[in-house]
């Protein structure tokens, strides 16, 4: 069975790391971007199973990459989990607009990430 693909997008390296190391642990590929631009190349380049998306990025925001991607036909498919500390339901509801099917706000709880990602894969 071909390992499931996550793009990890946050600008916070040790965020990244921290994600990275424990679901290759239960045997995910990783790809990683530290900035909007870098995540919107590499989910139409590589074409992940699932995205995690930070939403305040450099360069682009997550909201706008979430737009970008569910509306366009070729990526619309890939769900799209936002990892954020913005906690407004404002914030929620924006994310819910522009395509996220989840919306996880930091500080997150590893084991619930994880059950959430295999929720979608």
């Amino acid at each position: 069975m071909d390992k499931k693909r996550v793009l990890i997008v946050d600008d916070e390296k040790d965020i990244v790391e921290t994600i990275q190391f424990r679901l290759e642990l239960e045997g995910f590929e990783c790809l990683v971007a530290y900035d909007g631009e870098e995540a919107l190349l590499k989910a139409k380049s590589e074409n992940p199973d699932l995205i995690l998306l930070d939403i305040m990025l450099p360069k682009i925001n997550g909201y706008k990459i979430a737009r970008l991607l569910k509306f366009d036909e070729s990526y619309k498919h890939i769900p799209i989990i936002m990892l954020t500390a913005r906690t407004q339901q404002t914030d929620i509801e924006l994310g819910e607009e522009t395509g996220a099917d989840e919306y996880v706000k930091k500080p997150f709880d590893m084991d619930e990430l994880l059950n959430i990602i295999r929720k979608y894969l």
